[in-house]
Order: C-alpha cells, then structure tokens, then sequence
C-alpha cells in the first residue's frame, strides 16, 4: 500500500529452464517497478508449475508484505522457511517473525526474532524483544482503554486511511482511493488501485463522519495526495504527495517516484497552487507531516539519510520520524533525527496532541503484528519520553496507524486494514475512555521442583528478601508446588527456598523500570540431599567442569583432557548415561546466550561421540546464564577469571548400576 515506504531487498538468481526464465524475469521486472500485483500473478503461476525457488517464494511472500496482507505473507514464507532456511537472507527472519504475529503464533515469532538477532548480530529490533520480553502482558495492561466503530458513512471498498482534524469548518480531511464520477481512476501498479485522492468529511457533535467530497483539483492530481495537516487558523495545509510538479512525474536514479511533503496556503476561501517543501529529495521520501501544538515544529517520517534504519551499501531503506522548526519567515530550519523513538524497523504517521503527545506507528518497537500505534510524550526541551502500546482495540495483529485525539473531547480517528471493514484500509472513530495507565508492578510466578526428577515440591518455604536481607513475604508451596510474589519495579529482590532434605536455593531478582503491569516466570529448582548416591561425577574425576573462551563453543585443549576422564569413566561403566549442561556467563542478550551454550552442550556431546562413546547414552541442554556459579548477573562488574567459572559444561550421571562409590 502507499502508507508503506520505499524497501529494497536483495536476492540470489534461480536458474530454470528457458521458458520459466522468462517468466521469473518477467515477474522480476514488475516487482522491482514495484508493480507487485502483476508480480505475485506471475510468481504464483510459477509456483503452481512447481518452480518454487528461493528467490520465488522469497519475492512472492514479499508482494503480500509489502501490501500489508501479513497473513498471505506467512503461507509463503512458511515454505520458504521449510525448504530452503539456510538460505535466506537475514531480513527474511524479521519479516517472518512479523507476518507470524498476524496469524497469532507469537512464541513462533519470537523465535525468528531471536534467530534474526544471532543471523546480524543484535539488530536493535530482536534487542529490544530482549530487552521487552513481557511485552504481550505490558499490552494486555494497557489495553482496555477505548471504545472504537467502524466510520462507515465514508469508507469505502478502497483504501480509506490518514485522517486529519480540520477544526474550522468541524471536518476531518482524510485520503481515499474510492472511485468517483463515471471516469474511472489511474491505478497504482503497487497494489492495483486507483491513486489517492484528498476528500472533506463532516463531523457531528458525537465525531461521526458523513458526506465525503473531493478537495479542489489545485490539491488533488492524477496521482497519490494523502495525510494532511492543517494549522491552528485553517489557513495553511501541509500533506504527502506523489514526486509530481509542474504536470513532471519525477523519478530517483533507480526509477522509483518518491513522496514528498507539500504546502498550500488558503486565501479567500481558495487553496494555493501546492509548493514543495526544501528538505524534499528526488532520491528518498519524505511524508505524513504532522505539526507541533503551537505551529513552531513539522514532525514527518522519512527515509532520508541519517535514518537508523538507512543502509546505503544494501539499500534498505526504513523510514524514521524527524522534526524540523519552521521560522517565523515560513523557512525551515534542519531535519532532526528523533532518535529515542526510532528503530532499524518503520516508524511512520506522526500526530502530536494538544498536550504535546506525539502518537506514532512502527512496526520496529515490540507489538501485535504489523504497525502497531505507539505513544511518547515531548518535554519541554523536545526530548522524548518512554514509547507505550496503546494496546488493544487501537491495536490488532493488523497494520493500525494513523491515529488522531481531541484531547479535549477524548475522540478521535485511526486507521487499520483489520478485517470487518468496508475494504483494505478503513477510519475508524474512537472515545477513549480513560488514560495511560502509569502504575507499575511485578508478578513473578513459578513452580518448586527438584533439580534431579523435575518433580513438584510440596512444603517448601520460600522467603522473599530485599537486598538488605529484611524479610517481605513468605510463602509455603501446596500439592501444585507454585507461587506468586507481587514486586515493585526498578527493585533488587533475593528469593530462598528451603526445604527439608534438600539443599537450599537463591535466587536474585531485579524488577525491570518499566511502567505498567508485567508477569514474569520464574522456574527454581532444589537438590535433594545424596545419601548413598550422587549425580556429579566432576568431584569423583578430580575436574569440576571444563570451560569455554568468551563467545566460543569450541572444544579446547585443555577441555579435552578433561573430557578423556569422562570418556574413560563411561567405557569402565557401560550401563551409565550422561547428561551434559552447559552455560554461559552473562554477558550478551539472554536469549543469545541460550543459543550459545546450546551450542556448546551439542559440541560437548559430538567430541564424546566422536570418542567412540554411544550417542544414546549422552543428552545436551544449553541453560544460557541462568546458572550463575557467583554474583556476575547482568550489569555487575566482575573479572575475566569470574567471569570465565560461568562459561563451563557439567556432566550429571544416571543408571549407575553397581557403581555406588560417592566419595
């Protein structure tokens, strides 16, 4: 749709046979006119032919996405996923991790993310999933706050989207692709609909929209006019247009018309011939402005250089918010990155409110699937706030954007593509019914169980301690062996179970700082005391574990002489099995640090197996940095030789037949 920027992606070549390499060219040459329409219809056919290839499935998952079909999408890059994973290139695994929202499979999801995190090297998209794993529970608690209706006196089957007050004449002006008159409408080749044109709506005392009309023909072409913004006085309009001046449709080196903002002012009841804005370029876009309460600061998205999300070299192109002054003259002064907001994914459609709120959409920042509406406040001095969900109705597994609020009258307009509509792109009117939720808690919930037999524990204790060791709450496990511990944020808390028989346990919890209501699990595990038998062989061996160099997986040398004990000892007890467990210490995101030491628990096991001992006597498990043998937790300040106890594999013995000597 137009509401997406300009994205670039790069593929291999297939090779087929003469009469389908001409129709993967042909496919090829009207994707990259971005004519993805015509495109899927070619790939389809193909793929129908049996020629699904990687650059196939690849650019057919990709005429979906870039259309926001996210759903259609995740059928095509499922397979390409299932077929030919090892080959695709590191954006795929964000796009899929995207288009699986839309289908609701969020833990399928944020395996991708954290498979596109390993693929790239912490991209700040999987960062923040680090960073925001509870972001499901921080949605659903911010949800709840608004009463939402489809505005069908005005949408129509075509896309319908970008609404902006109009306050003068109490109307909303919004971008639309409806057909009208018997003439029919220039279509798009990007998602074969007619260009968007700028339409009047009414509003009533109650916000509802009626009697739609075209603008005057000096704003509206024969090509895309969308998302306006109008000042306090009515009388100068800014809004996104098509690279289009002076009757000249302008193109970058590539090919590729780009938007651009345009002003127009109002005299006499008559608009004035649109004038494009200096920070305009051929070669990037620029578009949906949006202007501060006081009519001092424009606010738009753009791919210009500068965004996080630019990449020259791979030309990926995402599209960042910015701001620039207007002077006193009507001049402007230079684009500014706001940089606390933005993400290497597409933050887009700014609205500032009249408490000076800046609403924003992205599809970078942790939501339900597709572009999620998302909010920040500006201080005094233009920095910017922490970035909140709105959460649900606003937002859906859909793309949601576009969103506008009369602070004085808690009504307003957004945009989504959300099914029960009229067709693709709908406004939709909303009554918010109460505010951003500030409040800020932790329920941190989990199951006693015992290290060995994954058992639940009944009647063990739990004491919860502040980090002056003072007592806060206790609590006793029942037959379920779980519990539940409400915590304050941005707090350090240490959790003891103690059980008889069993060894005692800590652990050391530390709240996050974010505002609103997130639940966190916290699975802890005790040792039964040994009586006659034990399950650690590294003590017997004369080894306690063997390590790994920083970030490594790899085997060393002196890891090898340990591992000739463990080997020894399994061929001198052959009815013994072994399970392996390796960690991490903790620096790198957590969920890095599980793929890592999966990495070395599955090493572990190959050097033993390639020993000569039987696969099925050894198991692995990864436990990333959940298993800290001293204090270096995140954000502690320890030594190479502290850190380095952490990254290690333990060796834990079953079945030991006759073997009973422990000491």
């Amino acid at each position: 749709m137009f509401k997406r920027l300009i994205l670039f992606i790069l593929l291999a070549p297939c090779f087929l046979g003469h009469a389908q390499t001409y129709q993967v060219e042909k496919g090829n040459s009207k994707y990259n006119a971005f004519a993805f329409i015509e495109a899927q219809k070619i790939y389809l056919k193909l793929v129908e032919d049996g020629y699904a290839t990687t650059e196939i499935l690849s650019k057919l998952g990709d005429t979906y996405y870039f259309n926001d079909d996210l759903k259609q999408a995740q059928k095509w890059y499922a397979k390409l996923f299932a077929q030919y994973e090892d080959r695709v290139t590191p954006e795929y695994f964000f796009r899929y991790a995207q288009s699986l929202k839309a289908v609701n499979k969020y833990e399928e999801s944020d395996v991708y993310m954290a498979k596109f995190n390993t693929s790239i090297g912490f991209d700040a998209r999987s960062k923040m999933l680090e960073e925001d794993s509870n972001y499901l529970q921080m949605i659903d608690f911010q949800s709840g706050r608004f009463e939402i209706a489809n505005a069908k006196e005005i949408n129509s089957s075509k896309a319908d989207f970008g609404p902006a007050f109009y306050a003068l004449n109490n109307q909303v002006v919004y971008a639309t692709a409806r057909e009208s008159g018997s003439v029919p409408r220039e279509r798009h080749t990007w998602n074969n609909q007619p260009f968007l044109q700028l339409y009047t709506a009414d509003a009533d005392e109650n916000g509802v929209l009626g009697n739609p009309k075209p603008m005057s023909n000096l704003i509206n072409t024969k090509y895309h006019e969308s998302t306006p913004v109008f000042t306090n006085d009515g009388r100068t309009m800014y809004f996104t247009r098509n690279n289009y001046d002076n009757g000249v449709y302008l193109q970058d080196k590539t090919g590729t018309n780009k938007l651009k903002i345009f002003r127009s002012y109002k005299n006499k009841g008559k608009w004035s011939k649109p004038e494009q804005l200096p920070f305009n370029s051929d070669e990037y876009s620029v578009a949906h402005p949006a202007l501060s309460p006081d009519g001092k600061k424009l606010y738009f998205s753009s791919d210009m250089p500068g965004s996080i999300g630019y990449d020259l070299e791979n030309e990926f192109t995402r599209s960042d918010i910015w701001v620039v002054d207007i002077l006193s003259d009507g001049a402007f002064g230079a684009p500014r990155n706001l940089k606390d907001i933005n993400t290497p994914g597409r933050e887009t459609f700014p609205f500032i409110s009249k408490t000076n709120t800046l609403y924003f959409s992205s599809s970078g920042h942790q939501g339900l699937g597709g572009l999620d509406v998302f909010t920040s406040s500006i201080s005094p001095s233009g920095s910017m706030g922490k970035v909140v969900n709105i959460g649900k109705p606003i937002n859906t597994t859909y793309d949601d954007f576009g969103f506008i609020v009369n602070d004085d009258t808690q009504t307003g307009y957004f945009s989504s593509n959300r099914p029960g509509g009229a067709g693709d792109d709908d406004i939709y009117t909303f009554l918010q019914l109460e505010d951003l939720r500030e409040e800020c808690e932790v329920h941190v919930v989990g199951n006693v169980t015992d290290h060995k037999t994954g058992d639940p524990i009944k009647d063990a204790t739990l004491v919860l301690f502040d980090m002056n060791n003072n007592k806060i709450d206790q609590q006793i496990t029942g037959d379920n062996a779980t519990y539940t511990f409400r915590l304050d944020c941005d707090q350090s808390y240490i959790l003891r179970v103690v059980k008889e028989d069993y060894t005692s346990n800590e652990e050391v919890i530390t709240t996050p700082t974010s505002s609103g209501l997130m639940r966190t699990s916290l699975e802890i595990e005790i040792n039964r005391i040994p009586v006659a038998d034990c399950d650690d062989i590294g003590p017997l061996l004369d080894i306690q574990h063997i390590y790994f160099d920083f970030d490594k997986f790899n085997i060393r040398t002196d890891a090898g002489y340990a591992l000739l004990k463990i080997k020894a000892f399994m061929e001198l007890y052959p009815q013994v099995s072994i399970e392996i467990r390796s960690h991490t210490d903790s620096r790198a995101p957590d969920q890095y640090n599980e793929l890592l030491s999966e990495k070395r628990a599955q090493s572990t096991r190959d050097w033993l197996i390639s020993k000569g001992i039987d696969a099925s006597r050894l198991t692995a498990k990864g436990f990333g940095e959940r298993r800290l043998l001293n204090t270096c937790a995140n954000g502690v300040a320890c030594s190479s030789d502290e850190h380095q106890l952490n990254r290690r594999s333990e060796f834990i013995v079953s079945g030991f037949g006759e073997f009973k000597d422990c000491d």
